[in-house]
């Protein structure tokens, strides 16, 4: 979500929403990529069989809410009007409190006794799929503990297309299978605490500058091909759809020229229509734009309810919704499934059970304090109960920051160290924020060891052993020079190992660090600090130097990697709370490094392509055109025959592991190019389409009014007729006639056919060396681009699998099942997933990365070892 700042500073960020015309952009035809086109009417939920009963149960209580109490439920109720980042009005009368809506997607933002897990990119580089999960479920435990209805994650997008992208750090990694699994296992874990899932953002938000429309300027428009936006961007949210996520959050920024919060084609059409999606689809805070254009294109609620301005007590919904209601504009069944997607939610994730009222603010740390902080006056009361909620997360969290750890270079088994070696350890990284913990407001600073990006994707931190700490710990030959320039006067003996930490940070564009607005503009790809200068000064003067990397994502390290000096160099990411332990476990071999990139790292930043550069405009809308396709880090790489310094993919171990040759099972025959037809959609819940008794709007009497919250209710709701709609400019290709059923849909994410298994691969591991270790058995897919007619990237990560810890000696096999879609391209012209028949000529790569790959299957031609 967008931050939470004082007005004026909100001005001068330039996040405050642009006051669009309540109209969406002209749209345009289908073929037409440079033009969202229109999809309309929005389609009603509740038609798949496993959502049933929650909305049988929504359904009942619906039928029998007001006007008022359906708005309320739809509409936030105003910037820190509450305790969370956003919260909905209530429905009392049917059990239903205020909807606590909040962040982040690795811990509970502005709390306090909570995990501060590390982040996606560090989950990613796990590649276990266990950690994944384990991580949602203390996600969803810690936010029901402190009454978070809706925890605002997991990230799947932004998608590392810009190396340098504020925000790449909140997702699991630059490959859509790694997001979307990592997508996924996060949803199923939280949602099986009974809270809700949001993920977010959709779609097409790959850079922070420029973001967001505000009263002077409009958010930049990402230009996606219909194939690439299938491909690439959409593939995690198809799966997080599939997972079951409650709700999806709309991006910032406009998809082919129209507003992500008000695209029709986004919202109506790709998500609720092809994906079958059955939850509820809210705002990025402060990102809508227009009312009625918003409603019919799909928007379910509006956070944090205001309008283009906030704290000025007007929302383009509340009353205005009621307003649409009542004068026909926005029609009566329309508002029936926004509330009803809600409530169902609700009631799916079982919240009408005993779930908890938040008991924390995110305004303050005080005991007590305003309970509307937003207003000019506000009565006050217990707002922070201090409930910890931490339970054994820990555990968790120091084994995602222990196991994403990812050894790059180890010459001459430098690693694993003795306790016992002389170690000098330099770079202010390895030690303790010189301002105190949590001292930056949503970690906005780059002081100290790097936990975790800046921004609303954060969580305070409970406490931290850093680096320092840990090796003082366990060492007693270290000695400790946190700074970032080298001493001068130091003089080695040739016994003694340089350990150099360096980092290099990013986050969210409303806060600026080190002229670095979100985006890494003036940091570039390298290290933040001079860190590459502190590692050549090291090697100048040690024989044996050690570079631990602690980075939101690819960093360049030519300045220093080929020194004769730098023997090791591990990539620690972004290790959250653990950070100190769960690096010692690595340096000094309690546990062998396990981790793999999530993204490449190249030789220069003029190796990626140059479309996914930031952009910087000073006037009118930046058009940020998506022309490399589906070629995006690695799969750029190999379509240009450019070698990158590290592969995708890449992690070394302690240890070594061999492959047996894999072999292929045909487990379900793709006899045809196309997946069976799609069922028809189920019945959904009927309402009367009669507009509302005005007086259903109507002020209470003797209502206690707070300044500036939000309400549904009208002065003189008597005085509004149903007389508006036929004058209405409604959006181009606007029409209540329902579209016929795409045929790419059926079922949660698609056709449920997409994901029967089409073949099974079957490698076995063995750990071959004398350390014990964990494989990650990475499994890419290569589709024969002349039988499709269409060109494809050559690999595509599609599986992977992580065994056991492995004595050596030890095997394991491990089976990587591949689905229809895996192999699968978006044949554009008949909008629908196309296979090569019968799979001829897909060949299956398996490996350690990328560019270590161990065997292959050809389908039909056999395997074999490489």
């Amino acid at each position: 979500m967008g931050a939470k700042l004082p007005l004026f500073l909100a001005l001068l960020a330039g996040i405050i929403p642009w006051s669009a015309a309540a109209s969406s952009p002209p749209l345009h035809a289908r073929d037409d990529d440079a033009f969202s086109p229109p999809y309309y009417p929005a389609p009603n939920g509740g038609w798949l069989s496993d959502w049933a009963d929650a909305y049988e149960k929504a359904q009942k209580v619906v039928s029998n809410m007001t006007l008022a109490e359906k708005v309320n439920l739809t509409t936030g109720t105003g910037i820190f009007m509450g305790p969370c980042a956003g919260q909905t009005g209530s429905a009392l009368r049917f059990g239903i409190p205020n909807l606590c809506l909040h962040d982040s997607p690795l811990g509970i933002r502005n709390s306090d006794h909570n995990t501060a897990f590390p982040p996606g990119v560090t989950v990613g580089a796990t590649f276990d799929k266990e950690l994944m999960y384990q991580r949602g479920v203390g996600l969803g435990e810690e936010a029901r503990g402190k009454g978070v209805n809706v925890l605002l994650g997991p990230v799947v997008g932004p998608t590392f297309r810009k190396p340098r992208g504020g925000r790449n750090w909140e997702g699991f990694g630059a490959d859509p299978s790694l997001q979307a699994i990592g997508g996924a296992l996060t949803i199923q874990g939280m949602q099986s605490t009974g809270a809700i899932a949001s993920l977010k953002h959709f779609i097409g938000n790959e850079q922070e500058m420029h973001r967001m429309s505000s009263v002077i300027t409009q958010g930049y428009s990402s230009n996606i091909d219909d194939r690439t936006l299938h491909e690439l961007y959409l593939w995690p949210f198809a799966e997080g759809v599939r997972a079951g996520t409650g709700s999806v959050m709309m991006a910032y920024n406009d998809v082919n020229r129209s507003a992500c919060s008000q695209n029709s084609m986004l919202i109506n059409g790709i998500l609720k229509d092809e994906l079958g999606f059955q939850g509820f689809v809210v705002t990025d805070w402060l990102a809508q734009l227009g009312g009625v254009s918003s409603a019919l294109a799909g928007l379910d609620m509006s956070m944090p309810g205001d309008g283009s301005i906030p704290l000025l007590g007007d929302s383009y919904w509340g009353s205005e919704l009621s307003k649409s209601i009542l004068n026909g504009t926005v029609p009566v069944e329309r508002l029936n499934d926004m509330v009803t997607r809600i409530v169902a939610t609700w009631y799916k994730m079982g919240q009408d059970e005993d779930y908890p009222l938040p008991n924390f603010s995110s305004n303050t740390l005080d005991e007590t304090g305003p309970l509307y902080p937003g207003a000019l006056f506000s009565p006050s009361g217990v707002v922070n109960q201090y409930v910890n909620v931490q339970g054994n997360h820990n555990i968790t969290a120091h084994a995602i920051a222990r196991d994403a750890i990812t050894l790059l270079k180890n010459e001459n088994k430098t690693l694993p160290l003795s306790t016992t070696d002389s170690l000098k350890i330099f770079g202010t990284d390895a030690g303790p924020n010189s301002n105190g913990l949590n001292s930056c407001t949503d970690q906005g600073c780059d002081n100290g060891v790097l936990t975790m990006g800046w921004g609303s994707g954060t969580s305070r931190l409970p406490y931290l052993v850093t680096p320092q700490q840990a090796i003082a710990n366990l060492s007693s030959s270290a000695e400790f020079y946190i700074t970032d320039s080298f001493p001068s006067s130091l003089e080695p003996n040739a016994s003694d190992i340089a350990l150099v930490f360096i980092n290099a940070d990013s986050g969210e564009n409303y806060i600026t660090v080190e002229n670095n607005p979100g985006d890494r503009t003036s940091a570039d790809l390298y290290a933040w600090h001079n860190g590459d200068d502190l590692v050549k000064a090291a090697a100048d003067v040690f024989s044996t130097v050690i570079v631990i990397v602690h980075t939101v994502g690819p960093i360049l390290l030519e300045n220093w990697i080929d020194l004769d000096p730098v023997k090791a160099v591990l990539i620690a990411h972004l290790p959250g709370q653990e950070a100190g332990y769960s690096l010692a476990d690595i340096l000094f071999g309690s546990s062998s490094p396990s981790g793999h990139l999530p993204y490449t790292i190249p030789y220069k930043e003029s190796d990626y392509p140059s479309s996914v550069g930031l952009l910087d405009q000073a006037f009118g809308q930046i058009q940020d055109d998506f022309t490399e396709g589906l070629y995006i880090d690695y799969r750029h790489f190999l379509k240009a025959n450019i070698t990158p310094r590290y592969p995708f993919g890449h992690g070394l171990s302690y240890t070594t592991f061999t492959y047996s040759t894999p072999s292929l099972t045909t487990v379900t025959n793709l006899d045809t190019a196309f997946p069976p037809a799609r069922a028809s959609k189920g019945p959904t819940p009927s309402y009367t389409t009669t507009i509302p008794n005005p007086s259903e709007v109507a002020w209470p009497s003797s209502f206690p009014r707070i300044w500036r919250y939000l309400y549904p209710y009208l002065d003189n709701p008597q005085s509004i007729t149903n007389s508006s709609s036929a004058s209405y400019p409604y959006p181009s290709g606007y029409s209540t006639t329902p579209k016929p059923a795409p045929r790419a849909g059926g079922g949660a994410g698609g056709n449920p056919a997409l994901w029967d298994t089409a073949f099974a691969v079957e490698v076995t591991i063995t750990n071959s060396g004398n350390f014990s270790g964990r494989a990650v058995a990475q499994l890419y897919v290569e589709l024969p681009t002349d039988t499709l007619g269409v060109d494809a990237p050559s690999r595509q990560l599609r599986q992977f699998e992580k065994t056991g810890i492995l004595q050596p000696g030890e095997s394991q096999t491990v089976v990587m099942n591949v689905t229809r879609k895996d192999v699968s391209i978006w044949d554009v012209g008949v909008q629908d997933w196309r296979v090569p028949v019968n799979g001829e000529g897909v060949r299956f790569w398996v490996g350690e990365s990328l560019e270590d790959l161990r065997g292959s299957c050809l389908v039909g031609g056999g395997c074999e070892g490489v």
